[in-house]
């Protein structure tokens, strides 16, 4: 005969349960969050309001702790036309991979772009004569006041934190770099650059290769730039140059060459490309002391927005 529990047992065993509950946290499930975000910057001479909304996504482990932050930046399109249409969902794959590593990743779209409002600052002037510094110094400037935004959350950890672009958001990535705002640990970009007119065409190169020069100089934040020798926009012979008038100029380079991906390696940061750029990624961060997990999160679902495309 099963005799009834004593109530002094089940008040122990639901203290126990209690007690569990507590020291590890509800949300224990290996899950990677999806949410929506508008951010904050300040928009000062720029069309629009003085404080311009930014589009953003975050995702992050869903465990209801604090984790470092990663800022992924994008790129711009060749055609003014298309930056309307661009969307924070077009970087949700690769902030993706970086939350299932335990960072609250942050994918948004800087001013001009999108439905962020503010208007387009990044603009360099004619090919004849471009100031690329000044337009990475303005990216560079939505990255900083985002990360300082972000930063005040309290999903997200204090201290460290890492900014992640590719192309036009890998050079203001750069550009970040040479400011160092307050906990930048490191820097990853993919194919840094601006000004790309055609295939393996660029407008003055040479200011290209002084503006790389310029953020060199007070540039001293780890800095990993990964470039696949089939890139279309800024090939193997202009990185070169670039990294070079970077690096000479004193900024801290690990440059890495991938080989040749799909028909145009420009497009390497991507979903396709994970599985050649996140173990360069892994290893960059292992080599900073940046590895946050053990194990991956569960690879989250692709979200409703993307499942259409």
């Amino acid at each position: 005969m099963i005799r009834p529990a004593r109530s002094g047992s089940i008040g122990a065993a639901v203290l126990a349960l209690a007690l569990l509950i507590s020291t590890f946290g509800a949300g224990r499930a290996e899950g990677v969050r999806l949410d929506t975000l508008k951010i904050p910057v300040p928009n000062a001479g720029g069309a629009g309001p003085p404080t311009a909304l930014l589009d953003a996504i975050v995702l992050r482990p869903d465990d209801g702790q604090p984790h470092p932050l990663v800022l992924l930046n994008h790129g711009s399109p060749p055609s003014a036309s298309d930056r309307p249409a661009m969307s924070p969902y077009g970087m949700w794959a690769q902030a993706a991979e970086f939350a299932r590593r335990g960072w609250v990743a942050v994918a948004f779209l800087r001013r001009g772009y999108g439905t962020s409002q503010g208007g387009w600052a990044e603009t360099y002037g004619p090919c004849s004569g471009p100031d690329y510094e000044k337009a990475g110094r303005a990216g560079a400037s939505d990255i900083a006041a985002a990360a300082k935004f972000m930063t005040g959350q309290a999903y997200v950890s204090r201290g460290k934190w890492i900014s992640v672009g590719r192309s036009a958001g890998g050079f203001a990535t750069v550009a970040l770099t040479s400011i160092a705002p307050s906990g930048l640990a490191a820097a990853i970009v993919f194919a840094p650059g601006r000004g790309s007119s055609g295939p393996d065409t660029v407008c003055g190169e040479g200011e290209l290769v002084d503006a790389f020069a310029q953020f060199g100089q007070s540039s001293r934040v780890p800095l990993l730039w990964v470039s696949a020798d089939n890139d279309h926009f800024f090939g193997p012979k202009l990185v070169t140059r670039l990294s070079d008038a970077f690096a000479k100029s004193g900024g801290k380079l690990s440059l890495v060459r991938a080989a040749a991906f799909g028909s145009d390696g420009h497009m390497l940061f991507s979903v396709n490309g994970s599985a050649i750029w996140a173990p360069i990624v892994d290893r960059f961060l292992a080599a900073n002391h940046l590895v946050l997990r053990d194990r991956l999160l569960d690879a989250p679902e692709r979200p409703a927005q993307l499942r259409t495309r």
